[in-house]
């Protein structure tokens, strides 16, 4: 449970306050209801270079990380298909240095050729080194397209194509921060050694006279029902050849999410789980094995992946995934095995409230989701999960028409005899 103040600026930024005397640390944390599901399909990758650009300095302040660490604060940031995430740590003292940094970015960036030049270079070559010189790197960029038909989350984060980053102009830079860096589509979260009411005044002093801007309805392309297995087979320099399949599931404030979540880790949470028992430990079949949700707040993909010992076949290996799913879809979860994962989960709940920038993010990413107070019943929601309802999500999610297969093979060793 993490209690909480709230308050609405006039211009709309949100802002929520969590008191832990605990800790001489504070902890500032903006969230930017921006990512990559956002983007025009012609120009992707720019809530991501938008990241890398909010650390080349303001009209103000030339340099954003020389006072920051000059009062001990440290600094990062992250981009996702949904949301654009900030946050800072410092001495509680010095908080006032963080609400500095971060207002005068906010209200204006500084937008110079060199900035934009420097960033666009170093997000090009993270996505050479990230998604195309790494072995299995460009799996998302293969599988998101394969699995997504009209849904934005059809590309990552890091953009559909290299040259969209290549050709982004200074204007379509100026448009998205115009866009979509504006108070009233941000979340402000502040934890840590702080009093609310001087917490109040000091977020008035710096955020309160940046305008609102025209915050954007959000409608996106919906994906249509899965209607068909899909699949596609790529050859690339890789150690050895891999299965992904991907499974249509709910959205992030679903009913059915929980379950979702737990039937992931049921099947793959540990060295106890199905996958890994089954699979790599009782009968050695598969080097390794996962399963997993990403997590998305639009609809959801579940993910199984494996890499097959050599003297599996991969359509061996697929079959040996797909039995696995087809005893889950139609036995029930043994009650003692369902409350270990549950277990699993709230105690990691649990131990995300420890840190204060844990619970920065958390309060800031559920109440960019529409209300913070739904993180603190999110234990809640997984304690009533039953069997049955694991059962049910299962056989809904792992059906062959909502699948999408992508199959990885390892070039072969032109070296062997």
């Amino acid at each position: 449970m993490i209690n909480y103040q709230r308050f609405v600026l006039e211009n709309g930024l949100r802002v929520l306050v969590h008191e832990d005397h605990t800790t001489p640390m504070a902890c500032v944390n903006v969230l930017y209801d921006v990512g990559a599901r956002d983007e025009s399909p012609e120009k992707t990758g720019f809530a991501h270079l938008f990241e890398h650009l909010m650390f080349g300095g303001s009209i103000n302040i030339p340099s954003y990380d020389t006072p920051l660490q000059e009062v001990g604060g440290e600094n990062n940031a992250f981009t996702s298909n949904d949301i654009t995430n900030y946050y800072v740590t410092l001495p509680a003292v010095n908080l006032e240095t963080a609400l500095w940094l971060e207002s005068d970015r906010m209200l204006s960036l500084a937008f110079s050729e060199q900035s934009l030049d420097v960033q666009r270079n170093v997000v090009i070559e993270e996505f050479k080194q990230r998604y195309l010189n790494q072995p299995y790197g460009d799996v998302w960029l293969k599988l998101r397209p394969l699995a997504y038909k009209e849904h934005p989350y059809r590309w990552a984060t890091i953009g559909k194509d290299i040259q969209h980053i290549e050709e982004a102009t200074m204007e379509d830079v100026k448009a998205f921060f115009k866009k979509y860096y504006i108070p009233n589509n941000a979340v402000l979260v502040i934890t840590g050694d702080v009093k609310t009411e001087e917490v109040k005044a000091l977020v008035e002093k710096w955020f309160a006279d940046i305008p609102a801007g025209i915050k954007t309805e959000r409608n996106l392309p919906q994906e249509p029902v899965q209607t068909e297995a899909r699949r596609e087979e790529v050859e690339g320099d890789v150690p050895v050849s891999s299965i992904y399949m991907a499974f249509h599931g709910p959205d992030r404030l679903h009913p059915d999410y929980p379950a979702m979540d737990l039937l992931s880790d049921v099947l793959s949470r540990g060295s106890s789980s199905r996958l890994y028992r089954a699979l790599v430990k009782d009968q050695p079949l598969f080097s390794e094995v996962n399963a997993y949700l990403m997590g998305s707040i639009d609809t959801n993909l579940f993910v199984v992946e494996g890499k097959p010992l050599p003297h599996v076949s991969l359509a061996e290996a697929e079959e040996l995934l797909w039995s696995q799913l087809e005893i889950i879809k139609t036995e029930l979860v043994a009650e003692a095995e369902l409350q270990k994962v549950k277990n699993k989960i709230e105690s990691t709940l649990v131990f995300s409230e420890l840190s204060i920038l844990d619970k920065a993010m958390n309060l800031a990413f559920y109440e960019g989701l529409g209300d913070a107070q739904l993180y603190n019943t999110e234990v809640s929601k997984y304690e009533t999960i039953s069997s049955e309802t694991i059962k049910r999500v299962a056989a809904d999610l792992f059906r062959k028409e909502n699948s999408s297969t992508l199959i990885y093979h390892a070039k072969p060793n032109e070296d062997a005899e």
